[in-house]
């Protein structure tokens, strides 16, 4: 799965003209990178200090680079982080092709890199992006220098029956009814859904993060395309599962050479904590941090601690330092 741009080739970053109307927190900038057939909105936390080594954060199902702002914060003396809204997500709009099966995001992730010739980064994933990042250090072991996963969807014997109506809505004719089904729901009741499927304890969400999700649920359920990404992720996530051979999700993760950090929550309702250890067997020499109180969503409710387990990683392992450097330390 090498990158399709052609040699020179690059991407453009600019000011996205849609700022205005997207929530950026202080600190964060957010541009848009044209490729052919593609175009991602990237998040961007400019780093504290020049020289250091990138950082790139991918996010789950339904969710967006919005989900990472805390954790790069934190991290902001630690990393040059950015983080993309994979296609059809947050503020990038579809695929051209309409392709939204992990295999496509994965290559989505891998252009951006090829492109802006940022790799290698610290490549973080959670969930949804925890499939695709694996399949990104997988198939590209020299864009990826650690890998850090939060709740990664990788397949389950087992689903949890919390996690049945987002695999349902792979089925065709589901994600209609779905929508006949919810339409009297308000912005607020999907999002207060959400955050009490997605987070351990739902009141550690502040009352102004939480206006804030109400807020991109309404911008979110106004898209004409909303649904299709849903469905078509969804069911690029069963398809994944089906998998065997090479291309099984847990043979890639066996395949991985990058030090790798995996982060389980006990009170996961969409990836199950008993998940864990068979995943810290797959990924060579993983280390494992599970917090019994989280949810699915580890980096948002407890970024202190994810990035503490992060600095621990670059430590130890000796990758906390930037390889590359131009006249302005940015590589």
């Amino acid at each position: 799965m090498s990158s399709t741009e052609l040699p020179g080739v690059r991407s453009t970053a600019e000011l996205s003209s849609q700022v205005g109307a997207v929530r950026v927190a202080e600190g964060e900038q957010l541009r848009t990178v044209a490729l052919p057939g593609l175009e991602l909105a990237v998040r961007v936390r400019p780093p504290l200090r020049t020289g250091l080594p990138r950082a790139l954060f991918v996010h789950g199902l339904g969710g967006s680079s919005q989900n990472w702002s805390d954790l790069m914060a934190r991290l902001a003396d630690t990393v040059d982080g950015e983080a993309l809204d994979l296609p059809g997500f947050g503020w990038s709009p579809p695929p051209a092709d309409r392709n939204y099966s992990v295999t496509a995001f994965a290559r989505a992730v891998i252009r951006h890199l090829d492109a802006a010739g940022r790799g290698p980064v610290h490549l973080f994933g959670n969930s949804l992006g925890g499939a695709v990042s694996t399949r990104v250090a997988a198939v590209r072991p020299d864009l990826v220098s650690t890998l850090t996963l939060v709740s990664p969807a990788l397949p389950e014997l087992r689903v949890q029956k919390s996690a049945v109506p987002t695999a349902l809505l792979a089925v065709p004719g589901v994600a209609a009814l779905f929508n006949r089904l919810t339409q009297g729901l308000s912005a607020e009741q999907r999002t207060r859904g959400v955050t009490e499927l997605c987070y351990g304890d739902s009141s550690r969400v502040t009352p102004e993060g939480f206006r804030n999700a109400v807020e991109e649920m309404e911008r979110r359920m106004a898209l004409p395309y909303f649904w299709e990404a849903m469905t078509r992720s969804s069911r690029g996530i069963v398809d994944a599962y089906t998998l065997g051979g090479q291309h099984g999700l847990w043979r890639q993760a066996q395949r991985v050479l990058a030090p790798s950090l995996l982060v389980y929550g006990g009170r996961d309702q969409l990836v199950s904590y008993r998940m864990a250890h068979k995943a810290a067997a797959a990924y060579r020499g993983s280390r494992l941090l599970c917090l019994p109180e989280a949810g699915h969503v580890a980096m948002m409710e407890y970024p202190e601690v994810v990035a503490a387990a992060f600095r621990e990683l670059l430590s130890d392992t000796g990758t906390g330092e930037s390889d590359r450097y131009t006249e302005d330390g940015r590589g």
